[in-house]
Parts: C-alpha cells; sequence; structure tokens
C-alpha cells in the first residue's frame, strides 16, 4: 500500500473531527481569551483553519522559509467570523487532501525544511512534517479549542466516540 493511502484515512477522519469543532465557536466570543497569554477563540480557530492550506507548501515545495531574508514574514490571516474560518478550513482541507492523493513515496520519503532568515530550524522527511505539522498540530490546537468551549459552556463534540454533552 502507498503511504498516501495508509494516510488518507486518518486525514479524513481528524479533518472532519475538527470541522465538528470549529462548527461550534460562538459567534460572539470570537475575541475571548482564557488567559492574557492566550490566541482568543477566534485567533486559535483561524490557526486551526490555516492549517491545511500547509499541505501544498509541504509537499510541493523542498523548504519554507517563515521570515525569507529581505522579504516578507509569514503573516496569519485575520478571519473574524465562524463562517470565515470554516470557509478557510474546508477550501484547505479539500486542497490538501488532494495534495495528498496524488503524492508519492518517494516524495513522501525526501527532506523538508522550516527556515527562518534564511537559517535552516530543522529537516525532517515530508512524511514526518505530515504527521506533526498537518495532523498532530491540528489535533493539540483542536483540543486547546475544546477547553475553550467547555469554559464558555458550550457542547463540546465528540472525537472518538460520545463526549461528556453527547450522551449515548
Amino acid at each position: 500500500m502507498a503511504m498516501n493511502q495508509a494516510l488518507l484515512p486518518e486525514f479524513d477522519m481528524e479533518y472532519a473531527n475538527t470541522r465538528k469543532m470549529l462548527e461550534r465557536i460562538p459567534e460572539d466570543k470570537i475575541g475571548w481569551k482564557p488567559h492574557a497569554k492566550s490566541f482568543s477563540m477566534g485567533d486559535l480557530a483561524t490557526h486551526i483553519a490555516e492549517v491545511p492550506g500547509w499541505m501544498g507548501v509541504t509537499l510541493e515545495q523542498d523548504s519554507f522559509d517563515i521570515s525569507p531574508p529581505g522579504g516578507q514574514s509569514y503573516q496569519r490571516p485575520k478571519l473574524s467570523s465562524r463562517k470565515e474560518i470554516l470557509d478557510m478550513f474546508d477550501k484547505g482541507t479539500a486542497a490538501a487532501r488532494a495534495t495528498l492523493v496524488k503524492v508519492t513515496d518517494q516524495q513522501l520519503l525526501s527532506p523538508w525544511s522550516m527556515l527562518k532568515a534564511g537559517q535552516t530550524m530543522f529537516t525532517m522527511p515530508k512524511i514526518a512534517v505530515v504527521r506533526s505539522f498537518l495532523m498532530n498540530h491540528i489535533i493539540h490546537h483542536r483540543a486547546q479549542l475544546g477547553v475553550y468551549l467547555r469554559l464558555n459552556d458550550v457542547p463540546v463534540p465528540g472525537m472518538y466516540g460520545p463526549s461528556a454533552d453527547e450522551t449515548m
């Protein structure tokens, strides 16, 4: 079995679960923060929504410089509503899946580097970047969003079975 075919069921499940969490964001809590050092709910959700868009950069390029010398540093998009967040997530997820479907094992095993101002921060095989930055990363922030929802008395959707808000 090709590696991308092994990744696709996990990708589909995790991104569908992530969308369920994003659907619960209350419009009147977009600016809410649990702590001064924390993302606002909207900024956290925007970060989650931008992650699928990184699949193309990861699989179609050999590196990405977040702050290229003499160039513009990466800037997170500014989204201000649940609809904008879901639209970005859905568009990015569709493009990410299409990219993952066509990638070869050879491409997945090739190295990819994250750079900052021309300096290599790390290099890993692309498959490791897909698993860590595009899967585990989104799961990590999705869990944070679940805590944000819980702290605001918003029912949390189940991810791997029913949540405390969704009894069987």
